[in-house]
């Protein structure tokens, strides 16, 4: 057997045999999904934001091989190129989602999904899920020294900052709350469906943390409103913030390219993460970065999903 110092890298991503073993209806709006799997004592524990894929049954109930079962498969990372591989009239459907909570001992993983009337794969799943169901999770191994990728929180020594998502970020955003210490000076955003989709999160003491629910408005139109006032009451701390030279921004179009930025490297006080409806981040971005100056170094902004548009096959 070969030594730590001479045994192969681990890929920083691979797939776990996952079966359900609870599922709970939080809200209309969220079911929380429990996955057991013995191997999920190596699954890694950065929390976060973190992405995972989700490989879900086809319209037979089959899910693709994609290795999962093979040591050797799974020590060589080829999973994506294996499920890229399979003809599309037979590959399972994948999606990308977070990590709600992760318990390597207890061998428990917990996924918040969204679901709604007329849901893709991965929320017409959720919503049916019940124990003993099986699926395949692409996640991070915490033996690879490449664990954390997928997590675009890089706040650097920022402490004071702001989270703004829709009912998609709620995960992550609830993560990431609850990975948080009370050194951090946090404000945050979230629009959700309707008032009873107000989930508890665990956060510290003084988080401020402000439900928006649409009630049959505009999706996006509370969140830029509230941007808007947090904004006028915040244009202190948004002026230390400025960047120290003009900048622009790209005019990136939503409906053909990818909205994601989580840049690496940020200074100051000030940190911004916002993630959900592409449009509806669009415009947060330029509330901050083009209307108050905000250096674009300090703001992620990630794209979720785009308005009329189904659930991305990857």
């Amino acid at each position: 057997m070969p030594s730590p110092a001479t045994a192969p890298a681990r890929p920083a991503y691979r797939p776990y045999c996952a079966v359900v073993t609870d599922a709970v209806r939080l809200s209309p709006s969220f079911v929380r999904v429990t996955f057991g799997c013995a191997e999920f004592e190596h699954f890694g524990t950065s929390g976060l934001d973190q992405r995972i894929k989700l490989i879900l049954p086809g319209p037979d109930g089959t899910i693709s091989d994609i290795g999962q079962r093979d040591e050797a498969a799974i020590t060589e990372g080829g999973w994506y190129q294996i499920w890229r591989d399979i003809p599309t009239e037979r590959r399972s459907p994948l999606r990308t989602y977070t990590v709600r909570r992760i318990d390597p001992v207890a061998r428990r993983l917990v996924i918040d999904f969204v679901v709604h009337p007329g849901a893709g794969p991965a929320g017409a799943w959720a919503e049916a899920a019940a124990p003993g169901a099986e699926l395949v999770i692409v996640g991070p191994d915490q033996r690879s020294e490449g664990s954390a990728l997928g997590i675009d929180w890089h706040p650097g020594p920022a402490r004071r900052v702001l989270l703004a998502g829709d009912e998609t970020a709620v995960p992550a955003i609830g993560s990431i709350l609850e990975s948080l210490g009370p050194e951090y000076d946090v404000d945050v955003l979230l629009e959700v469906p309707t008032s009873a989709d107000a989930i508890p999160i665990d956060a510290a003491e003084g988080v401020r943390l402000r439900w928006l629910p649409r009630d049959g408005a505009e999706h996006g139109a509370p969140l830029v409103a509230a941007m808007g006032q947090w904004c006028a009451r915040s244009a202190e701390l948004l002026a230390r913030a400025a960047a120290p030279r003009p900048q622009e921004l790209a005019d990136v179009d939503v409906d053909v390219e990818l909205l994601w930025d989580s840049p690496e490297g940020s200074d100051g006080e000030f940190y911004a993460w916002m993630a959900g409806e592409a449009a509806t981040v669009k415009t947060l971005r330029r509330m901050l970065v083009t209307a108050n100056g905000v250096d674009r170094k300090r703001v992620a902004f990630m794209g979720y999903w785009r308005a009329g548009v189904s659930e991305r096959q990857e």
